[in-house]
């Protein structure tokens, strides 16, 4: 994988991975420790965008279960059918909040002030930047879009807490690194930083028994 690539394949995921352990050796335990990192990646535009946002600050199953019957009410998930669930989307399990930016969402993209696809070739600041002005789209939830509908090879969401979490005992932190810190740690990991973040999230995994990436 060139830097600054697309992250399109399992292939594109070792070969990243070699670099970064070659880049900076102290992955190389937790690598072993980590063991296999998935791909996991989801098809872009509204219903990957949609996923990630009701994946917000809940469990994978808890997200996971709302989604599924979001899913099945829409049948097909689009802008149009949500909006067409209105409030009925509040019984399927969805909080007021992820209810008012998923609506605030699905006008953006109808209206066109927003293209979800075209998002995605943009420079990650640029896309971030024209996701987070979106209502109730913050840059986590922008992060996590561009690294597993888009791909993006150098992103690190270092707000994430599990991440925090994994990067502190990985590196053997007295503390768990607050965002600044982690996003400054994170720099040695350029221009795989999304390669990283897929290592901490499975070594996370297995020394908690707890599944940690967002999809």
């Amino acid at each position: 994988m060139k830097p600054h690539s697309r992250i399109q394949s399992d292939a594109d995921i070792m070969d990243g991975l070699t670099h970064l352990l070659i880049q900076d050796p102290r992955l190389v335990p937790i690598a072993k420790i980590a063991g296999p990192l998935p791909l996991r990646l989801s098809e872009p535009g509204f219903a990957g965008l949609a996923s990630i946002i009701v994946s917000q600050m809940v469990s994978r199953a808890s997200a996971q279960a709302i989604w599924g019957r979001l899913t099945a009410a829409m049948v097909e998930p689009s802008p149009q059918a949500y909006l067409a669930l209105s409030d009925r989307a509040l019984a399927l399990g969805l909080s007021r909040a992820k209810h008012a930016c998923l609506t605030a969402l699905s006008h953006a993209i109808l209206v066109g002030e927003i293209d979800l696809l075209a998002v995605l070739d943009q420079p990650a600041d640029v896309a971030i930047a024209e996701l987070s002005h979106l209502r109730g789209i913050g840059l986590w939830t922008s992060e996590v879009y561009l690294m597993f509908c888009g791909g993006h090879a150098d992103v690190f969401p270092a707000g994430d807490v599990a991440l925090r979490t994994a990067v502190g005992q990985g590196l053997g932190l007295k503390d768990r690194p607050d965002i600044a810190t982690t996003q400054m740690i994170s720099r040695d990991w350029q221009p795989y930083r999304s390669i990283a973040a897929r290592l901490f999230w499975a070594f996370y995994a297995i020394n908690f028994s707890r599944e940690a990436l967002p999809l």
